[in-house]
């Protein structure tokens, strides 16, 4: 996390996993996340998601469609 507690920065495999690998951690990721955010936390908790490669650009993740498949 950085100083102000809003970026949590969380390595999730490497590349030579399998997409479904990488989606399952990255999935196991989120759900801890949420699990652990605080009662009195207001709003809506998970603003953006992005995953990149150690030095690659960021590719943004679209939150909506992450919590419906936490939901299954």
């Amino acid at each position: 996390m950085d100083r102000t507690g809003s970026v949590l920065q969380v390595p999730v495999g490497k590349a030579s996993f399998s997409v479904d690998q990488l989606k399952e951690i990255i999935l196991a990721v989120i759900d801890a996340i949420i699990k652990a955010r605080p009662t009195a936390a207001k709003g809506r908790y998970l603003r953006s998601i992005s995953i990149s490669s150690t030095m690659g650009p960021g590719i943004k993740l679209d939150t909506q469609q992450l919590a419906s498949l936490l939901e299954q």
